[in-house]
């Protein structure tokens, strides 16, 4: 009989398989270097415009839903390429609406930004 691991044991090596997923997405998906490229430069603005801690979680809460969910999106990519290499028409829908995800939340996330730099610039 095999021996079960502990809760500790096995939440250790999830953090490792979620920190090995980070480090694939960032490597390999170009969306996200933009992104995190983006999500540095805010992170900059904040400091030098020293937004509140409202504006702060506001904008924390943007860089992590656009990146989850373009990791997200990216899964579906890679399920969907799986299941049909080839070009399917509803592929390539569930492609879209994934990825149409990704941009709702960016561009609440750019609607976001310009509610809190764009008093502290004009």
């Amino acid at each position: 009989m095999h021996k079960k691991e502990s809760f500790l044991i096995n939440r250790l090596k999830s953090i490792g398989f979620a920190f090995k997923g980070m480090l694939i997405l960032i490597k390999t998906e170009a969306s996200i270097k933009i992104q995190l490229f983006i999500a540095v430069a805010v992170t900059i603005a904040g400091f030098y415009f020293e937004i509140s801690k409202t504006e702060w979680l506001a904008q924390m809460t943007m860089i992590g839903m656009v990146m989850s969910i373009e990791g997200v999106n990216t899964a579906i990519e890679y399920i969907a390429n799986f299941v049909h290499p080839d070009h399917h028409p509803k592929i390539g829908l569930i492609k879209d609406v994934a990825a149409g995800a990704v941009f709702i939340a960016s561009i609440v996330a750019v609607i976001i930004a310009g509610i809190i730099y764009l008093p502290k610039l004009f």
